[in-house]
């Protein structure tokens, strides 16, 4: 028996639910394992030249900064003679020029080094974001049901950012800094003495060491930050998602309250990272002053004893301050870095949660020739305390219907969305032309099967994206044309910017009756050899649900249809009904025989036909005194077209 792989889910808070937390020298270690590729992107040898000249232009850059401040001594030197008439202008002048040039090139090259590596950090970025995407229409519905969007597009925003910090910090941060603290002592060592190199090395090391342990103190503030961060955002694009229900309920104020505690919570941790920053570069300074006064203090001693020029004197003071530019840039990048660790570990984190659906090794594409689709013994749970399905079968032939109706939570939408392959069942097995789905590949399987939901959802785009997404390479005449089917043409050309007209966020610009066409114009395009129709009409009025019925009945013809429905006068045509109760098949058969039986779906026929006459007593369209009863309880015939209204 085939079953559904082990469950790992995703919060879309600041971190995956991973069942354990791994070490955080283990995790960091692996974020770098996952992040070394892009640096060295396999494939792209003009990317990997590029690094290589970056990293040229990196070596050149930090030969000339060592090298500029021997210029500094030397024209100090030359100016410090004792008069006026003894200074050789034409040297000074020239080693002045020299220093000027180097200190243009020592940023030019730098310059240089950027722009060429740029192209390697953004498609790195873009490699990483297109990896994540890909990866998150991947992942289980399972998965997106218990999503936070707010939080997971912060993740992914955060970690796509991270790796082009991470990258462009790594190669010209650290490398080139350790390059000149190494380079600057050994000219300690050789242009003074090893007492000066040796203080050189403990005032360096004091500062990094120091600036590594406030760091690692910092770094969890900067992880409730996040998640706070997170949390907040989550919270402020559910409620404008929902921008309609607030108003509904009045709850703006609850909204800004709910908002404005997450808020209060960052606002906190906001403050922490803050004043913890503070002591850290309060620290970094009293560490480099100390360092900088014991050096001079030597200094001044070696000039007054003769051992030291004053150009000696201005060159190492040069050297200092060279130093703590990228010394003070060393606390910023390794916080950033940090930081950045965290960002991408709960990224690759999310890139590591395992789909729960995928396709055999040996998967094929689905051969349908007519559509027929079989349900054997198929049961399924989400849970395993919750069973949904329960040895359910059925066998719907090629260009016939099938109608599935019972009470909510009866399993009905579960059936469609195993179609559909979103889950694995547990046990049994479910065909297609003879096919089993877990044997035929996702992409061709969902190529075969179209569906008009009960709830439709567009994208914040023009009509005609939405119609054309139903099959994206179409022309403009077929999306036309479908429009035209569905009976939304007239519609469309009555907009004043036609089929370039924008929805709306979910499509809230039209109405329900009107997205229902969209959605049945996008699959009339995809052209599906099986139609679910999933309570297609059940939001809608009677007027409205009564066109669309039409526009249904069309395009149903000629293909396998499942219907999903509440409403029973939209199923009496179906060539089979089954009644589904706590995921069991309670009952089945054709209208006729159903009613027949007397049994659940009779008492269901009955509860909307009373539902139906009531609503009608109600509106003023029938006097009290009217007959209730003018439905045959065997045949099911009216007398005249009975108002439909959702059942139970």
């Amino acid at each position: 028996m085939r079953g559904m792989k082990s469950k790992r889910g995703f919060d879309g808070g600041s971190h995956p639910v991973t069942g354990g937390e791994a070490p955080a020298r283990s995790k960091r270690w692996q974020t770098l394992k996952s992040f070394a590729p892009y640096l060295w992107p396999v494939g792209r040898r003009d990317l990997r030249i590029r690094v290589v000249v970056a990293l040229g232009f990196l070596l050149a850059s930090k030969i000339i900064t060592v090298y500029v401040p021997f210029l500094y001594g030397d024209i100090t030197d030359d100016l410090a003679t004792g008069s006026p008439a003894n200074i050789a202008l034409v040297t000074v002048s020239v080693l002045i020029v020299a220093y000027g040039v180097g200190r243009i090139l020592m940023v030019g090259t730098g310059q240089i080094r950027d722009a060429v590596f740029a192209p390697v950090s953004q498609n790195a970025v873009r490699a990483l974001a297109l990896q994540t995407f890909r990866h998150l229409h991947a992942l289980s519905l399972r998965f997106h049901l218990e999503r936070r969007t707010g939080g997971l597009s912060r993740v992914i925003e955060r970690g796509t950012k991270a790796i082009d910090l991470l990258l462009r910090f790594s190669i010209f941060s650290i490398i080139p800094t350790i390059l000149e603290l190494a380079f600057v002592v050994g000219i300690f060592a050789f242009a003074f003495s090893l007492t000066f190199a040796a203080i050189l090395v403990v005032t360096i090391a004091a500062y990094i060491a120091f600036t590594f342990a406030i760091t690692e103190w910092r770094t969890r503030f900067h992880r409730e930050m996040n998640a706070l961060d997170t949390d907040a955002n989550s919270k402020a694009i559910d409620s404008l998602l929902n921008f309609e229900t607030v108003k509904y309920f009045g709850n703006e104020d609850f909204e800004a309250k709910r908002f404005d505690g997450s808020m209060k919570r960052y606002e906190t941790a906001a403050i922490k990272t803050m004043t913890s920053l503070s002591t850290l570069n309060a620290g970094q300074t009293a560490i480099m002053s100390i360092g900088l006064t014991i050096l001079m203090l030597m200094s001044a001693r070696g000039i007054a004893a003769g051992t030291m020029s004053i150009g000696g004197f201005a060159m190492l003071f040069a050297y200092f301050m060279q130093l703590s530019i990228p010394l003070n840039l060393l606390g910023t990048v390794y916080r950033e870095i940090r930081q950045a660790l965290i960002d991408m570990e709960t990224m690759f984190d999310l890139l590591h949660i395992p789909s729960e659906v995928e396709d055999d090794p040996y998967a094929r594409p689905l051969v349908a020739h007519g559509g027929s689709i079989s349900f054997e013994h198929v049961s399924f749970h989400y849970d395993s305390d919750r069973s949904i399905l329960s040895d359910v079968s059925f066998h719907v032939p090629a260009g016939k219907t099938l109608a599935i109706v019972g009470p909510s939570g009866a399993g009905k939408s579960t059936i469609s969305r195993i179609l559909f392959r979103f889950y694995d069942i547990s046990a049994g097995r479910v065909l297609i032309d003879g096919q089993d789905i877990r044997d035929v590949t996702q992409t061709s399987l969902r190529a075969t099967v179209g569906m008009v939901p009960q709830d439709t959802v567009l994208f914040n785009d023009s009509i005609r994206y939405n119609i054309r997404y139903g099959r994206p390479d179409a022309t403009d005449a077929e999306v036309e044309s479908a429009a035209a089917q569905a009976q939304i043409a007239d519609f469309i050309a009555r907009l004043p910017k036609g089929y370039d007209s924008a929805v709306g966020e979910r499509g809230l610009k039209l109405s329900g009756g009107e997205k229902q066409r969209v959605a049945i114009a996008r699959t009339i395009l995809k052209n599906p050899a099986i139609l679910i129709l999933d309570e297609a009409t059940s939001a809608l009025d009677t007027h409205t649900e009564r066109e669309i019925q039409s526009a249904l009945k069309r395009i149903s013809e000629n293909r396998t249809t499942l219907i999903i429905a509440h409403r029973l006068s939209t199923v009496v045509d179906a060539d089979e009904i089954i009644v589904l109760d706590h995921g069991r098949i309670a009952e089945r058969g054709r209208h006729d025989d159903l009613l027949a039986q007397g049994g659940k779906y009779a008492a269901m026929w009955n509860r909307q036909r009373e539902a139906d006459a009531a609503r009608e007593i109600l509106a003023g369209n029938l006097d009290d005194a009217s007959p209730v009863s003018e439905i045959s309880p065997v045949s099911g015939t009216i007398r005249d077209e009975l108002p439909v209204v959702e059942g139970a």
